[in-house]
């Protein structure tokens, strides 16, 4: 009986000591949170299959959410809501008192997530462990002021996506185009309803309102052989019949439609890949990473190229809408080849102009101003999704062949991706002379 008496002694001393000296789980580098955080965004949007002008609107609100925390590691960073239109003055840590701030910005980021996506479990396993972390190398006084300064943050955010027109235009009727020759209708093979025909109402970030820049009209309906209207789609049809392997590499490369539906005979599924928002996410990080940036500059990265996007989804949704120019496939189907498809899946929506050349070119500007004109690097951002990666000189010649791309693909005439990306230059230039940043 005494040599139990003992043993259990030892064994409860044993445990003690191990519960002592328990081994602390390793805190990451801030920068590598913010990165970690985007990431599972990245995967939970894809998930979800958000469609791109929505997706844009997710990485806005949580980027923004993100930096206003952030930023606070470093005075010499200013609000960016502040400078926005319908955020309203941002809450502020107590003085004197101690705050982790990446964690702060992973509260705000994961506040709006949860409101803004559909896959809400998973984001909460991730975020758990990253919680977790926190606790075991802060204070219990430091992790409880900072997740509520965090949420503060976040709710802030919320309020301005509450009243921002998206929730108030869901439930909308289907957009299923016109019957006429120059506008567009549902394309084949799954002939779907226009996507977020309202999207070109939403409230905007930054730019004055949706129809700013305005590019010109597109050329006009013409059966003239010699018109503008038949050689564009011409020049499609032929282009598309004799393109080169790298001419299809990069059309593969940027097609970025998030929910490709393959046929094979009665055979349907569904292909998921990143949005164009996502891939210019993806290339934020890379230029973060490649930089060493801390963790204020990369939130300001991740902010920038969220704005950018979202207000350039804005602008080219209300082009797109305002003319429902009629897609390359439905001319060259009707009138040259009616067994033709373009080498990508033609998204649905209007044609003019060229969604992914306009948010490219804004969000290529914005980082030009952040990191430089000459800044090379490999594009690794769809590495995971479909095997592949290339390399450009400076982020405007990546998105000048984004523009590329979709005249490549088949999906839109030279002519919608070039005006395009010079909407998008315009756009990415205002915003970075509107906003009063620490660069």
């Amino acid at each position: 009986m005494r040599c139990f008496k003992i043993l259990t002694v030892l064994l409860c001393a044993v445990l003690i000591i191990s519960c002592v000296h328990k081994q602390k789980s390793v805190l990451w580098k801030d920068a590598d949170v913010l990165h970690q955080n985007e990431d599972q965004l990245t995967q939970v949007i894809i998930y979800d299959v958000f469609t791109p002008p929505v997706a844009s609107r997710i990485y806005g609100y949580t980027a923004l959410a993100s930096y206003e925390a952030m930023r606070y590691t470093d005075p010499k960073f200013n609000s960016i809501i502040t400078q926005l239109k319908g955020f309203g003055k941002p809450p502020e840590p107590q003085k004197g008192k101690k705050y982790n701030f990446a964690l702060a910005a992973t509260k705000a980021f994961f506040t709006v997530a949860h409101k803004v996506t559909f896959s809400v479990d998973t984001l909460k396993k991730y975020e758990n462990k990253v919680y977790a972390m926190y606790k075991d190398n802060l204070d219990d006084s430091t992790y409880s002021r900072s997740v509520d300064f965090g949420e503060q943050i976040g709710k802030l955010i919320l309020k301005r996506a509450d009243v921002d027109n998206y929730p108030q235009t869901r439930g909308k009727p289907k957009y299923l185009g016109e019957n006429s020759p120059a506008k567009w209708r549902p394309t084949p093979p799954d002939y779907m309803d226009g996507v977020e025909f309202c999207w070109g109402t939403m409230k905007e970030f930054a730019i004055d309102s949706s129809g700013q820049f305005s590019p010109p009209p597109p050329p006009p309906y013409s059966e003239d052989k010699n018109s503008q209207f038949v050689k564009q789609y011409t020049e499609v049809y032929n282009t598309n019949k004799k393109l080169t392997k790298e001419q299809i590499e990069i059309a593969r490369f940027w097609d970025d439609n998030p929910f490709v539906i393959e046929h094979n005979g009665h055979l349907m599924f569904a292909d998921k890949k990143i949005t164009p928002g996502g891939h210019w996410i993806g290339i934020t990080a890379i230029a973060c990473k490649q930089t060493h940036a801390n963790a204020v500059k990369t939130a300001q990265a991740y902010a920038l190229t969220s704005i950018a996007l979202y207000d350039s989804f804005i602008c080219c949704w209300q082009v797109k809408y305002h003319y429902s120019y009629v897609r390359p496939v439905t001319n060259i189907d009707e009138k040259i080849d009616h067994n033709w498809l373009p080498l990508l899946q033609t998204p649905p929506f209007p044609e003019y102009t060229a969604g992914h050349s306009t948010i490219s070119a804004a969000s290529a500007t914005l980082l030009t101003h952040e990191f430089g004109d000459k800044f090379a690097f490999q594009d690794t951002s769809d590495l995971r999704y479909i095997g592949m990666q290339r390399h450009f000189n400076s982020f405007i010649q990546a998105s000048d062949e984004t523009a590329m791309s979709r005249f490549y693909g088949g999906i839109h005439y030279l002519n919608s991706s070039l005006v395009g990306a010079r909407q998008g230059h315009a756009i990415g230039d205002f915003i970075w002379d509107k906003l009063k940043l620490t660069n």
